[in-house]
């Protein structure tokens, strides 16, 4: 009965050692992984305004920031400094096929937009980048401007909305903007 205990405790001695060993080399557990759709929200979300003209797809993707009490145009928008009518990444528009804007032609695909804001006339720059962030500017790349419409709305608009619809002369569309007490537009008709 000695003997069968001094095995028993060398046994439960040798499996404590090889369980130590083994914690030892074990590696540490990973962090929880966090699902790629646990992503912080958005103080301006972003949303797409769509339109279909004479039979092409307009599209312009870009954040929409609020007014929250705030003085737009002319305050947190400078009038006389180019601005990226949107938030986070620059607002872009895209078309299969080529927009054709007064004298400034857009070629098919994906583009930046831009303004130039004033008290008495607005002005729409449209970029050959495909995409950036609404504060990087780069003149370089200026595909041209073209005057816009302005007028004042009522009332107060709180979210930065752009539109695409018909001008509603039987042909082409317009690119619309609106935010605070302000629309400014821009007719376009649809090139070859």
């Amino acid at each position: 009965m000695h003997r069968r205990s001094r095995y028993i405790a060398a046994a439960a001695l040798l499996v404590a050692s090889i369980g130590l060993a083994c914690a030892r080399e074990a590696p540490a557990p990973a962090p929880a992984a966090t699902p790629a759709t646990a992503q912080p929200k958005r103080i301006s979300p972003h949303e797409q305004a769509s339109g279909t003209i004479d039979g092409t797809r307009v599209t312009v993707t870009y954040g929409r920031p609020s007014k929250r009490g705030r003085a737009i145009f002319g305050a947190l928008v400078r009038y006389g400094e180019v601005w990226c009518p949107g938030a986070d990444e620059a607002t872009t528009i895209a078309s299969d096929r080529p927009l054709q804007f007064g004298d400034l032609r857009v070629p098919a695909g994906t583009h930046t937009i831009w303004m130039l804001p004033a008290e008495d006339r607005w002005t729409l720059i449209v970029s050959s980048e495909a995409s950036g962030f609404h504060t990087d500017y780069h003149p370089a790349a200026d595909l041209g401007r073209v005057e816009m419409q302005r007028h004042t709305v009522a009332p107060v608009v709180e979210q930065l909305t752009f539109a695409v619809g018909p001008n509603g002369s039987g042909a082409g569309g317009t690119l619309t903007m609106t935010w605070d007490t302000t629309a400014v537009s821009a007719s376009f008709t649809m090139g070859q």
